[in-house]
């Protein structure tokens, strides 16, 4: 069977190297025969606050009803940010904080410390953008991203295993490099991984 790949780009700007990354892996997907969609957090029409925190429930716009179907229909998530002050964009985090919620990709479990994952049987993958090298990520701040995006977040949902891709150092990058980075991305997408 097919896998059902969602490839979801937090990249705020169309001509970013996140974008092109997104594409890279669409079009490998392509290629194996599998099914892809995508969302492009930035062309959505939503309100990133959540305003009242889980207090009550703030009406869901159209664009992240239809995030949440292609999420829940999904069996692959991949997830192609850059890392900007050892987080993630704003926007992303907004999409993240309306859509991640009670009831829909997690649900809390009376007597118990830790919510029950509802997106069991998904798997993920994370390809993340930085002008850190991984090892002063790795060694001096502890990947702070990839362990709120991947532990904190996917895991926490049930989104397991969770593979992470880090491609750096991006600024003043050469072609040869980056050309490099798109072929590695792409080979992913066909292998759906």
């Amino acid at each position: 069977m097919d896998k059902k790949i969602l490839v979801i780009n937090g990249h705020p700007d169309v001509e970013s190297f996140n974008q092109a990354l997104s594409q890279s892996y669409i079009d490998g997907v392509k290629q194996s025969g599998s099914s892809v969609h995508s969302i492009n957090i930035r062309e959505l029409d939503f309100n990133p606050n959540l305003k009242f925190g889980y207090r009550k429930r703030t009406e869901l716009e159209p664009d992240l009803l239809n995030a949440i179907e292609q999420i829940k229909e999904a069996d692959h998530l991949v997830w192609v940010f850059p890392m900007w002050w050892y987080g993630y964009p704003a926007i992303m985090k907004g999409f993240i904080d309306r859509v991640f919620l009670p009831g829909i990709t997690f649900e809390f479990v009376e007597g118990k410390p830790i919510p029950k994952g509802l997106l069991k049987g998904k798997t993920g993958r994370i390809i993340m953008t930085a002008d850190t090298p991984r090892w002063y990520d790795r060694l001096f701040m502890e990947s702070p991203a990839i362990n709120q995006f991947k532990k904190g977040t996917l895991r926490f949902c049930g989104i397991k295993p969770v593979k992470v891709t880090y491609i750096a150092t991006i600024k003043n990058s050469t072609d040869t490099f980056r050309k490099k980075q798109l072929n590695r991305v792409f080979e992913m997408g066909k292998s759906n991984s």
